[in-house]
């Protein structure tokens, strides 16, 4: 007589799903108990509606790419462009992350370059984690040349009525000293021989992915994918459309990696949680005290304060909300105050994992590919960076 087959056991939550539904849960109380009202709410959830679709959506087409082996064919054929040059692979690895950020944006940069840094390390036989932060810090120090970089410089640019080239004029200088502080701290804290441990790499073999349909069918979906970004078509559009083609396409040639961990409620039910507690911050006093802390002086010193006061809150709750609370306090007209608020909340949020989305998704590719992010180290040197960067970005600014 056949054994009836025992029950699969329950897997437990881990760390970020608890903290996830525990965001969720706050928001929803501030929402049940009035401290947030329902039309507030509302106007929330609808602002950040294309933002969970892009999430949901660009999430998934990672993950099938990934399993596609696209990643790893581009890593391989990186580390084999450097020739085994360690600070070669690190300038090549620093233009990437800096081109892509600027160009596309720096969720882009977050979700298909990180898993490509960590394909390459896998290829090469190194430490991971130095790839790997290379992607998260210019994936925001490197947001501030474009309008389509970063969704507060969209904002940004709306309320200055900037057009595109002469809002990349006005911020290639705080861009290139953004960056060129990045790198510094890259290198110090994570890519110098004592760091890495090995003077050179050995360049490895050509990779050929196992299934070479899916491989062309992922390569030309991420590559379509970057093409409707650049075309200005929304980026919650162009990440359904490639996640659908994936999808099909699995469903055809390999049903079998179709399954519900990939849809990223953790990440979803963070971003949402967390403005419903935003909104609910600022209704009760955080206008209050950006007020205070930013000011309302034009000059140099309102820019400093401006740029300081964004990458505390940045990181505190969140850049794309302390952005629009301190873009509220700011008078009509202050130009380079608003600019200084911009640097401070694209620049700063490199210390703690929720100060950006980019962080975040960054965070769900490190955790996916099974990379260990130690997190006291990750904040003590996020937080120098963040000074460092920050201090170079608005000294730019300010001069000129």
């Amino acid at each position: 007589m056949e054994q009836p087959r025992p029950a699969p056991a329950r897997r437990r939550l881990a760390g970020p799903e608890l903290l996830a539904l525990g965001l969720l849960l706050a928001g929803l109380l501030c929402l049940v108990t009035g401290l947030v009202s329902p039309h507030d709410a509302g106007a929330t959830l609808r602002r950040i509606g294309p933002l969970l679709v892009f999430l949901f959506a660009v999430l998934i087409l990672a993950e099938l790419a990934a399993r596609a082996e696209l990643f790893d064919v581009l890593a391989t054929r990186l580390a084999r462009l450097a020739g085994g040059s360690y600070p070669a692979l690190f300038a090549l690895t620093v233009c990437l992350a800096t081109v892509t950020t600027g160009v596309l944006n720096l969720d882009t940069t977050a979700v298909l370059l990180t898993p490509v840094m960590i394909a390459m390390a896998v290829r090469i036989d190194a430490p991971p984690l130095p790839l790997a932060m290379t992607t998260v810090w210019l994936a925001n120090t490197a947001s501030l040349s474009l309008p389509v970089a970063n969704l507060t410089n969209l904002l940004a640019a709306g309320r200055l009525d900037l057009a595109v080239t002469r809002f990349a004029a006005r911020m290639a200088l705080p861009q290139l000293a953004a960056v060129l502080a990045t790198a510094a701290s890259l290198w110090l804290f994570y890519w110098r021989r004592g760091a890495r441990g090995r003077d050179r790499y050995a360049p490895p073999d050509r990779h050929a992915p196992a299934d070479r349909v899916l491989f062309r069918v992922a390569a030309a979906t991420c590559a379509g994918f970057v093409l409707g970004i650049v075309a200005g078509v929304p980026i919650e559009v162009v990440a359904v459309a490639g996640a659908v083609v994936l999808v099909v396409a699995y469903a055809v040639r390999d049903r079998a990696a179709l399954r519900w961990s990939l849809v990223p409620w953790p990440l979803l039910a963070s971003v949402t949680g967390l403005f419903l507690i935003v909104d609910t911050v600022v209704r009760y006093g955080l206008s209050n005290l950006l007020h205070a802390a930013i000011g309302a002086d034009p000059g140099a010193a309102g820019v400093w304060r401006a740029a300081g006061a964004g990458a505390v809150l940045a990181n505190v709750i969140n850049n794309l909300p302390a952005y629009l609370a301190g873009e509220a306090v700011i008078p009509a007209g202050h130009t380079d105050q608003l600019l200084g608020l911009l640097v401070g909340t694209n620049v700063g949020p490199l210390v703690l994992p929720w100060a950006s989305l980019a962080t975040l998704l960054w965070v769900e590719r490190c955790r996916a590919a099974g990379v260990t992010v130690r997190w006291p180290r990750f904040i003590a040197t996020g937080a120098v960076t963040a000074a460092l960067a920050l201090a170079a970005a608005t000294a730019a600014l300010a001069w000129l």
